[in-house]
């Protein structure tokens, strides 16, 4: 629904956006798999290979935002506004913030890393979406072309981060 609005809209946050959604889906398939399986006490390297193959989402769509906004930038690209992106996402932003909530508590209550990680970025999906609606306001609004490629561009960098982090296993997600 995101991708489709964001390309109807023109809009690269939008198209992010519905991207990153994609990424939530792969992150909570490897959640899955990894509870499926042994715990992380008694497979460690099975829990190691989650966290990686979340940061390698992460990372994949934090080069797609940079490259995106960067592009939208140079381009002068304008988003047309989109009503229907806007009450989806003003929904999503409650939505991902009760989901991040939700598993960050399970996954700390279980011990489990690559859930805690999951919530890690069902609340950056929250942040986008938050960004994602303030651009496309402000471009409907004040004519503010440029709010949107940065909105990307900002959640490019929180998730080249996050990326980073859960790869390198930097942050004990369990504190």
């Amino acid at each position: 629904m995101s991708i489709v609005s964001g390309l109807l809209a023109s809009s690269l946050a939008l198209v992010a956006f519905g991207l990153d959604s994609t990424v939530e889906v792969f992150a909570s398939l490897v959640v899955l798999w990894h509870l499926r399986g042994a715990d992380e006490h008694t497979d460690p390297a099975r829990a190691r290979r989650a966290m990686r193959l979340l940061a390698m989402a992460f990372g994949a769509l934090g080069v797609y935002l940079s490259v995106d906004s960067i592009h939208g930038l140079i381009s002068h690209a304008e988003a047309r506004t989109s009503p229907i992106g806007m009450v989806f996402l003003g929904a999503t932003v409650v939505i991902m913030f009760v989901f991040a909530w939700a598993k960050r508590r399970t996954g700390l209550a279980l011990g489990n890393r690559p859930l805690v990680a999951n919530a890690r970025m069902a609340a950056v999906d929250g942040l986008l979406a938050a960004g994602i609606l303030l651009a496309l306001a402000l471009d409907a609004l004040l004519g503010w072309w440029w709010a949107d490629p940065v909105a990307a561009g900002v959640v490019a960098v929180i998730t080249l981060n996050e990326a980073r982090e859960l790869w390198t296993g930097e942050v004990d997600l369990l504190e």
